[in-house]
């Protein structure tokens, strides 16, 4: 992965949650929530945004994307660790997709 700030960090992560969102614009998506993130947290990403991570100092985010969707998976060491780490994917992406009407469920 093409570093923008130290590599982020594996956990002992001991729940997780994941989303799947259909949007052609995946790519575009996920490039902005890493680089959003990595000015203030260790986040990687793949010079053609088909892959990044973000750590969080209670959980990884690790997203894949292609040309019809964008794969997010959220480790978290607790159940609130978690709750709270949806939320902030969740808002951050529905910023980035004003445009569209994007649609999160988590698993």
């Amino acid at each position: 992965m093409t570093e923008q700030t130290p590599t982020p960090q594996k956990g002992n992560w001991s729940v997780n949650a994941t989303a799947i969102i259909a949007t052609e614009s995946a790519r575009r998506y996920l490039g902005q929530f890493v680089s959003h993130f990595a000015h203030k947290l260790p986040a990687a990403r793949e010079a053609d945004n088909s892959q990044g991570e973000v750590s969080f100092a209670t959980g990884l985010c690790t997203l894949d994307a292609d040309a019809q969707k964008l794969s997010i998976i959220v480790n978290a060491g607790s159940v609130e660790d978690l709750t709270r780490l949806k939320d902030v994917v969740d808002r951050h992406l529905l910023r980035f997709a004003f445009r569209e009407d994007l649609q999160i469920n988590w698993r």
